[in-house]
């Protein structure tokens, strides 16, 4: 029976890459000087510090710019609210979101169910789907109705057998 994975993953190299671009970026374009904008990089948080709310502003810009080129999706990012740090600087922290929650799951699940395929299953397996049919084009037709759909996170689809 064929089946296949759906997944969202982010490529952290590709993160990785975006956030040194835009660090680079910050400290040589004329409008960043003297205001320590900075973006760090955790395990799965990227924090951004500026001197002001607009050229933190500006710095979430350059780094959705970074990484739009290098093919990482916004979606990808849990974008907090503006705050302040110390001495009068801002801060904004952007979680990274890895893996398909039990919310999105369900979703999944239910859009899947709601296409009317015969013989098309979903189960939920840890953070992705699997989804078997009968046909291969019966799941042909589920990663194209699934890419036509807004879920709010990025979706991969892998792991296709026969």
């Amino acid at each position: 029976m064929p089946t296949f994975d759906i997944v969202s993953e982010v490529d952290m190299q590709e993160v990785r890459n975006a956030v040194d671009q835009a660090n680079r970026e910050a400290t040589t374009r004329f409008d960043f000087k003297g205001t320590d904008s900075t973006i760090e990089l955790t395990d799965q948080e990227l924090v951004l510090t500026s001197s002001t709310e607009d050229r933190l502003r500006a710095l979430y810009q350059v780094l959705q710019e970074k990484m739009v080129r290098r093919d990482v999706s916004l979606k990808s990012f849990d974008v907090g609210k503006i705050e302040e740090a110390t001495r009068g600087t801002a801060r904004q922290k952007l979680t990274i979101q890895a893996g398909i929650s039990s919310d999105h799951a369900k979703k999944l699940n239910k859009f899947i169910k709601e296409l009317g395929l015969k013989g098309v299953s979903s189960q939920t397996q840890g953070d992705q789907l699997r989804v078997t049919g009968k046909k291969r084009d019966d799941l042909q037709a589920v990663i194209t109705a699934a890419k036509a759909e807004d879920f709010g996170i990025p979706l991969q689809f892998n792991n296709f057998r026969d």
